[in-house]
């Protein structure tokens, strides 16, 4: 299986801790990029200061938080689909939020997936494990090259 990149989007330090805890309780194989805020997945994705760390390459999966400073999880998914570049990269919220607002916007914006955060690590646990099977190796996406051509 190729190594991919994963952009976590996520300001909480505890659940960045968390979700990375539940990737390598999982055998995660692929390589995690943290944006801490909006501004620092947009500058990661399109140019800026965060572009520095893009050692990894494109992200073949945005796990996406909507609560973040700077510019927020709906502005984030937003930028991503309207950029031709970007416009096709799976985008997962994965969020607290209970709002059915931010479920209708995101979306609505273009979001993949919406996924609410478990609570219990072993469900978040098994979360993890499927969002890794689907979207890095049963999903073909022709962001990353692995769709049928």
């Amino acid at each position: 299986m190729d190594k991919k990149t994963v952009l976590l989007v996520e300001d909480n330090a505890d659940d960045v801790a968390l979700t990375i805890r539940a990737f390598k309780k999982s055998n995660f194989p692929h390589e995690i990029v943290v944006a801490r805020d909006g501004k620092e997945a947009l500058d990661y994705l399109f140019g800026g200061a965060a572009s520095a760390a893009r050692a990894f390459g494109s992200p073949s999966l945005v796990l996406l938080d909507l609560n973040l400073p700077r510019a927020s999880g709906l502005e984030v998914l937003q930028r991503i689909r309207s950029d031709k570049r970007t416009h096709l990269l799976p985008v997962v919220v994965l969020t607290t939020s209970i709002e059915e607002q931010d479920m209708v916007e995101s979306y609505a914006l273009g979001a993949n997936s919406y996924l609410r955060k478990p609570v219990d690590f072993t469900d978040f646990l098994e979360v993890v494990r499927r969002i890794e099977e689907y979207w890095l190796r049963l999903n073909q996406s022709p962001h990353d090259g692995t769709a049928a051509h």
